[in-house]
């Protein structure tokens, strides 16, 4: 129930205290009061009236009602409030005190003065001390302390229901979403409904979690099915929850008590549960109570009862639907085909898609640059969880850097024809229909370091305006068990937003020969490829394996992927178009000899760093870059490579 608020509600319930605390005064006055006699009868006249307007609805009477309080608690916490609030009842407890620096309440003077005392009224699980509402200065003892009332109590009792700061830092509102997917009403639906049947026992309702990797709408769900209740909804994260014991105690008895004076249900938001789902999490979900929800990707089991519901991104065709409600029908007319291509590969949530297509409402742009401008934000709303966890590899190569033989080249093209029309083939063509299955693009690309399996995958990405992340295989495998499927699951989890492209180099350090099963290691590192295998055959983009000797990887494995491409080592000719690209038009030389240079065996990347290298050194010396330059740079290639040059390959360079 929510705490009572009427349009007058406030000053009569000011006029209530007064009476209470001349109530209280008299108790501890005896001597000078006779019932109401201290107060003039115009004024018991006003608040008689204010009782029979506010009935048991003032805010001691809600309090007192909510927690259980005893008519000697309830007046004992009036007396608490009442020295902060009437000086004459401070006056008077330093009467009763026989001490006038003594102006405050003690359990002692209550006991001694007011009505129906009983001791267990301060007991350490009596209401009062249970919900944080008076606190005792234990250095003086029980019944000599002095009394003080939670801040958060008094203000209530004035008339102000305000959050309690102390969980400000830790809580803040739902926010909902004006839109909702198909699944997500239909989830909210099933939730309201759960919620409105009474529960066994009535006084503990289950856990609601809402399971899945869309934690904007289960957001959203939560503060609808609390809205559904007479609820407010209040979001704590759980990397915010306090790791030791007592701390987290605090934070519980504080919450349920705001819980009750604000009437409001709690969403624990558990965005990574790797992390945040530990001991102290799942302690406090077990402990909660309440009209609780809890939004994860996915939650360890409870010990208390639960119901889940999934609530994962918006499909393919939810996500075209909240396109076009959101855009609107100008705007749908105008960037129609780029929002179904939109919608197609990237797997936005429920609030960044709405966010996205506000802002395009805002730039009032129905042109094509509208479509490019939707593409691009996307591209960079949905990469963020992937940049965390791989390196983004940006770059300007296009199919005219690609020297590579004929075979090669159309493969790589084939690989794009697959990604430019995967939407067609497997959603309107309706392969997709019999099964996720094989419909991957996992793909190997072999070959000496430097002849250009990163370069291609950059022309993929480029080609197809698409990210590009390397993933270093040798920091994903871990030697714990389990640990390595969880970084992968990470990646590609990641990745299914945005539909990047997936270079995973190092293959050799998971992939190799182990079909031979020798022992514990070998059997866990077949779990491992497997399902990295099985990760790649199910995403929607491309992953890529680079290896620099594909025999190393056993056949098994290699099966299983879509395309394979092997980079040769380039023989002169191939050499020769390399040299040729490899230093720029705009920069100046003299006399290179691009036959001569081409007769140097060495890889693409090697050529680049040769070229680059000679250029810095011409540029320091003011000169333009010459052959004497190329030398000294090949000369420095060779020693990192440990492969000296040989008079042939360098004979009449200067």
């Amino acid at each position: 129930m929510n705490a009572p608020l009427a349009p007058d509600w406030i000053s009569a319930n000011q006029q209530l205290l007064v009476l209470e605390f001349a109530r209280l005064k008299a108790l501890l006055r005896p001597e000078e009061h006779d019932g109401h006699a201290g107060i003039d009868a115009s004024t018991v006249r006003t608040l008689g009236a204010a009782r029979q307007y506010l009935g048991d609805d003032s805010a001691i009477d809600w309090l007192a009602r909510t927690f259980e309080l005893s008519s000697f608690e309830r007046d004992l916490l009036l007396l608490c409030a009442g020295v902060e609030m009437d000086a004459g009842l401070a006056r008077a407890c330093a009467h009763g005190h026989g001490d006038e620096n003594r102006p405050w309440a003690s359990f002692g003077l209550a006991l001694a003065a007011l009505q129906s005392p009983h001791w267990s009224a301060l007991s350490p699980h009596s209401p009062l001390r249970h919900w944080l509402m008076i606190t005792v200065d234990n250095d003086a003892g029980l019944s000599t302390g002095r009394l003080r009332i939670d801040e958060r109590i008094l203000h209530f009792l004035a008339g102000l229901n305000d959050p309690d700061m102390r969980l400000s830092h830790l809580l803040r509102p739902a926010a909902g979403l004006t839109l909702q997917a198909g699944a997500h009403a239909a989830c909210t639906e099933a939730v309201v409904a759960t919620l409105s049947t009474p529960c066994t026992p009535p006084e503990v309702p289950p856990l609601t979690v809402l399971e899945g990797d869309d934690i904007s709408a289960g957001e959203d769900i939560a503060n609808r099915a609390a809205a559904s209740l007479g609820l407010r909804c209040q979001v704590l994260q759980a990397k915010h929850i306090p790791p030791h014991a007592d701390e987290r105690a605090r934070l519980l008895r504080l919450w349920q008590r705001e819980s009750r004076l604000l009437g409001s249900a709690l969403l624990v938001v558990i965005d990574d549960p790797d992390t945040t789902a530990g001991d102290g999490t799942l302690e406090l979900l077990n402990r909660v109570g309440g009209i609780t929800f809890v939004a994860a990707p996915f939650l360890p089991p409870l010990d208390i009862p639960t119901r889940i519901f999934r609530m994962d991104k918006p499909d393919c065709s939810d996500r075209q639907q909240l396109w076009a409600s959101a855009l609107g029908p100008a705007a749908m007319h105008a960037v129609g085909d780029d929002v179904a291509q939109a919608a197609s590969h990237f797997r936005i949530g429920s609030r960044a898609l709405q966010d996205i297509a506000r802002g395009m409402q805002q730039t009032g742009r129905k042109d094509a640059s509208a479509g490019i401008a939707l593409w691009r934000t996307c591209r960079e709303q949905s990469r963020r969880g992937l940049d965390a966890l791989a390196q983004r590899i940006s770059g300007t190569a296009d199919w005219g850097d690609l020297v590579l033989p004929e075979a090669q080249l159309s493969i790589l093209h084939q690989i794009a024809s697959h990604l430019r029309q995967r939407q067609t083939v497997i959603e309107h063509w309706g392969f997709g229909a019999q099964g996720s299955r094989g419909l991957g693009l996992a793909s190997l690309f072999a070959g000496e370091s430097g002849t250009g399996k990163t370069l291609a995958a950059e022309v993929l990405a480029n080609t197809l305006q698409l990210d590009l992340y390397r993933i270093d295989l040798s920091a994903v495998v871990s030697k714990y068990i389990g640990e390595t499927e969880k970084n992968l699951r990470k990646v590609f989890d990641a990745a299914e937003d945005c539909g990047a492209i997936l270079l995973f180099d190092e293959a050799d350090a998971l992939f190799g020969k182990r079909t031979e099963v020798k022992d514990s290691h070998d059997r866990y590192a077949n779990i491992e490829v497997s399902y990295l295998l099985q990760r790649m055959e199910s995403y929607h983009g491309l992953a890529i394996l680079t290896t620099n000797l594909k025999s190393s990887l056993d056949s098994a494995f290699t099966r299983r992927l879509r395309f394979i491409v092997q980079f040769p080592f380039p023989d002169y000719d191939q050499r020769l178009a390399l040299w040729k690209r490899a230093i720029p038009g705009a920069a100046p030389t003299a006399d290179l000899d691009f036959s001569r240079l081409a007769r140097l065996s060495v890889t693409g990347g090697s050529i680049r760093n040769i070229a680059l290298t000679a250029a810095f050194l011409a540029a320091d010396s003011g000169e333009a870059i010459g052959m004497k330059h190329l030398l000294h740079a090949a000369h420095g290639d060779a020693a990192k490579r440990e492969r000296p040059l040989t008079d042939a390959e360098t004979r009449g360079w200067t």
